[in-house]
């Protein structure tokens, strides 16, 4: 299974001084020795973390693959043309929310975000939609046409009832991959909570960050992203 290391919070840390460093570029650099499969980076409209440079840059020096996560609109989908990442993810985005709390809503704005996935494609970037662990969001993933998903995994990273979401996730990915998807996973996953996650067949790949990023306070981000590697690929 690969292992997609989300960088954001490299620059929550940055943005907390409006300082220089720590810097999300050389962290890509150190999560690639450390085994990561590829950098995801969340641009979001409100530049809280990550920067329209740090992409530029991100694309200049990623030898793995660049995932940019970017909402579901026009001016996104303009800058993801701009920086071409190997893959743009689509997310929902509130400017209220902490992080992303839940998957794109494809049933009610699948006919609004056709276009932008047409023109993404046909640039020959990849797009996968972040998206719940529910069948009729994933049949309306099918039907607008992108070749990926990723399955939220935050409910059953909270802990409240892990295997009836567990269960959900496996649903979910079984369908995709007989409507031909990719399928992808990620939010919440920690060293303690993605064992089961890894077991599921579907998955091809996790995205992870925050636990990786707090695991590199104590040990450094090399270290910690050969950790969740290993954990990754454990059962696989």
């Amino acid at each position: 299974m690969k292992l997609g290391v989300n960088l954001d919070h490299i620059g929550t840390i940055r943005e907390v001084r409006k300082a220089k460093e720590p810097d999300p570029v050389q962290a890509a650099l150190l999560a690639e020795l450390g085994g990561a499969d590829g950098i995801t980076v969340h641009l979001r409209g409100d530049k809280r973390h990550i920067k329209e440079r740090d992409v530029e840059l991100l694309r200049k020096v990623v030898k793995t693959r660049l995932n940019l996560e970017m909402a579901a609109t026009e001016q996104a989908a303009e800058l993801a043309l701009r920086f071409m990442p190997d893959q743009a993810t689509l997310v929902p985005e509130r400017r209220e929310e902490v992080t992303t709390e839940g998957g794109l809503d494809v049933i009610l704005q699948g006919e609004f975000i056709k276009p932008q996935i047409s023109n993404l494609l046909s640039a020959g970037i990849e797009v996968s939609i972040f998206v719940d662990p529910d069948p009729d969001q994933v049949r309306a993933c099918a039907k607008v046409g992108v070749r990926a998903i990723e399955i939220n995994t935050g409910k059953y990273a909270d802990g409240e009832n892990p295997e009836r979401e567990l269960e959900n996730i496996e649903k979910s990915a079984k369908l995709a991959c007989k409507l031909g998807l990719r399928v992808l996973a990620g939010h919440g996953l920690n060293y303690r909570n993605v064992t089961p996650i890894v077991r599921v067949e579907e998955i091809e790949e996790l995205n992870i960050g925050h636990s990786i990023i707090s695991r590199a306070v104590y040990v450094g981000l090399e270290r910690a992203v050969r950790e969740m590697k290993e954990l990754v690929g454990k059962y696989r």
